[in-house]
Parts: structure tokens; sequence; C-alpha cells
């Protein structure tokens, strides 16, 4: 099923290392203050022109319907922060159908297909990795743009030039996690995660990033069912590793985290693991201020015009700054920034976006034109205890070259 609202809100009003069961955060598009109005057609009282189309897919069920929540959220702050509030794009009204893909690829497609088939010449969305690689290609077969969200698989980038991203991509998560031992020639890296296709795939990426910044990258694979960590936390020990990279997606993360600290690894190495969204941070349990986390975003991460309007916007819906908030908004920037320039004409929605500079929440952000990564600061963090529970602390902010992808050859 799908709904449509307009751009026009009443009054105004984000897969990282540490993966765990989730639970969405509400139901996106509930009534609530500061929640668009539902629209047949879109058009408003001051817009004369025909209606611009934008289908956004994303996860609103299933297991990353948290994420989907706070991208889709933002994206409703973020369209009318850059509309000024105007519901409309050069006189004409800005329309956005929403379609649930629950993160199954092939229920995406089906409802992006519909979306274009409705006359929507913008896809965004895409929450999930295995479902942005799949309408990439059906973006560019129907000569749309596709503005994928928080899926963070190093693949969208260079997909097809009818294929941007507003969020990081994995390749940016790795490097930030590598600064925080300095230079990396000569360095141990240790990753530490389950035995699983996850854990695997966390194995290959550091050592594609950090071995080939010099340092040697080496693994301890827990199976997944384990509960006894204590034999795995003497093999790190053992690898003196000047860096752990922990990955994990578990019900059993607090238990992993307190026998790594029983075990003394927080006194021998930096540990370092990617800060998830605020319902988790409290898994970490008393090892949660020994971690150094690297981050995509988070409450507090930034402080430009950008971030105090997403903050605004999302307390007047009742929400929260958080992990892929940034996401969202910035998608909204970039379908603006695509209409704006280009209006109906896809191809001078392309190249309005290609070396695009602007500023989001998080601060100053680049569209490279040759691959259409998108350059941007990233974050290290640490958790600090505020009453019965932790809040991120920034601790330093990266530039966006310090952790920029190496470009690659646009498909």
């Amino acid at each position: 099923m799908s709904k449509q609202w307009s751009a026009r809100l009443a009054g105004g009003f984000v897969a990282m290392s540490t993966a765990v069961a989730l639970a969405a955060c509400g139901t996106p598009g509930a009534s609530s203050p500061g929640a668009p109005a539902a629209s047949e057609g879109g058009a408003s009282a001051t817009s004369g022109g025909a209606p611009y189309k934008v289908g956004l897919v994303y996860s609103k069920t299933g297991a990353l319907a948290a994420y989907g929540a706070q991208y889709e959220a933002s994206f409703k702050v973020g369209l009318d922060y850059a509309t000024k509030g105007t519901n409309a794009v050069n006189g004409h009204p800005v329309t956005v159908s929403e379609a649930d893909d629950a993160g199954d690829p092939a229920k995406a497609v089906t409802a992006a297909t519909t979306a274009i088939g409705a006359g929507a010449k913008i896809i965004a969305g895409s929450t999930a990795s295995g479902v942005a690689l799949q309408v990439a290609p059906l973006a560019k077969d129907n000569n749309v743009l596709f503005i994928s969200g928080p899926a963070a698989t190093d693949a969208v980038t260079g997909a097809n030039k009818y294929t941007f991203r507003s969020g990081r991509q994995t390749y940016q998560d790795i490097a930030t996690a590598g600064t925080m031992v300095g230079d990396l020639n000569g360095k141990k890296v240790t990753v530490f995660a389950q035995d699983s296709a996850f854990g695997k795939a966390n194995e290959a990426g550091v050592k594609a990033v950090l071995g080939a910044k010099g340092a040697t990258v080496s693994s301890v694979l827990v199976p997944s069912a384990a509960t006894d960590f204590t034999p795995f936390a003497t093999q790190v020990k053992g690898q003196t590793p000047d860096l752990l990279f922990v990955a994990w997606a578990g019900t059993n993360a607090t238990q992993m985290w307190t026998t790594l600290a029983q075990q003394g690894v927080f006194d021998t190495t930096k540990v370092v693991t990617g800060l998830d969204i605020k319902p988790t941070h409290a898994l970490f349990g008393e090892a949660g201020d020994k971690i150094s986390f690297l981050s995509h975003f988070f409450a507090g991460a930034a402080d430009n015009p950008e971030y105090q309007a997403l903050a605004a916007g999302l307390k007047k819906a009742g929400q929260d700054v958080d992990l892929f908030t940034n996401d969202g908004f910035v998608a909204a920037q970039m379908v603006v920034r695509a209409l704006s320039e280009g209006g109906d004409d896809v191809e001078k929605m392309v190249t309005a976006l290609e070396g695009w500079k602007f500023a989001g929440p998080k601060g100053a952000m680049e569209i490279r034109a040759s691959d259409h990564a998108t350059l941007q600061p990233m974050f290290t963090a640490k958790l600090v205890k505020e009453g019965s529970g932790f809040v991120p602390q920034l601790v330093a902010t990266l530039a966006p070259a310090d952790v920029a992808p190496p470009a690659v050859a646009m498909k």
C-alpha cells in the first residue's frame, strides 16, 4: 500500500558495524503535530504548475523499520526546509507517494515501478543495501533519478549515472575507525565478529580498507550461537592488536561486551565499533564508556543551520535527531536541487547534482561528479553516563577528504 502527501508541513517541523534487533520507532506518517496533510493531487492554493511527483520507497516495516522511520520523518523536515515551506519548486507543487518495501528487494522494485508508472521522475529511499542494488538498475532502465538512503553498500556508488546516495557508505565507516590509531602503516587490526555472512563481510571490508593503508588485519570469528565468550576474548588478547574492530549482530551483544571488559581487552587495545540508534546504547552494558565509536550521525554531532532546522522540525513532530535523520533530510535537499535545476528533465537533474556542494545537517557535503559518492564529514564519539543510561558525546569531526572513498568507474 502507498500513501501521498504534499511537501507542505503545518507550521514546519538517519547497517552500522554493530547491528541489533530493532523495533520500529512508531508509525511513519501517523497524525502528529507538524505532520503533512493528506493530498490527492498535491496541488496547493498558491502553486499553479503541474505537480512534480516523487516516489519514497523505504522500510516502513521489517527488520530495518526503525531506520526507515527516521529516514521518512526527516525527509519531510528536509523537504519543508528546502522548499521554505512553500510546497513547491518553481511554482510546481511536490507530491510524494510513499510505499513500504519491508526490506524486500522484490517489493521495492514493484513499488518503484508503480511510482514510475504514476509519473514519478525521482525515486528516493532504500533503507537496506540489497534493496538499493535492485532499484538502481531499474532507475537506469526507466530513465529516472534514484537517490538511495541509509543503505551503506559501497556498490551504490558508481552504479549508474542515474543513481545517487544521501547517506554514507561502508568505506567511510571503516576509514573512520582507522583514524583512531593514527598512521595505520605497520599497525595490527583484529576484526571480532560472528562467523556469519555479516561478520565475514565486515572482515573483508576492514581488510580492503585498512589493509590498503598498511595495517595487518586478522580476525576472530565467533559462532553466532556462542554463549561463552571467554575463549574468544583470550584469542584477541593473544593477537595484541592496536585496534579491535567489533562487528556484532545479535541478542547476545551485552554478554559479549561484558566478557571483553571482564577479560581486560579494553586495557590492552583500542576497541572500536559503530554507534547505532539510541535504543541500542544500553546494550553495551558497563562496557559502554570504554568503547570508541565511529559514527555517521547522532544528536549533537554538528551544529549549523541545517542541523538546527532538522532538530527543530523533528522536535515539533515529537521525534529526535538520530543515526539516519541526516539521510532523509539530505535526500529532500537533493530532490529539491534536482527539480529546481532540471524540472521534469532527468538528464538535467543528473547534471544539477553532479559536483554539487552544499550544507547538510552533518556539515559540508559534496556529490562527486565522477561516481556520485557523497563526500561528507564523519564522527568519532564516546558514550557517557547520564542517569541510568548513556548518551553519545562528540570526540572528533573528520573532514570529508580524510575518509573519502576511492573513486570508482561509473557503470
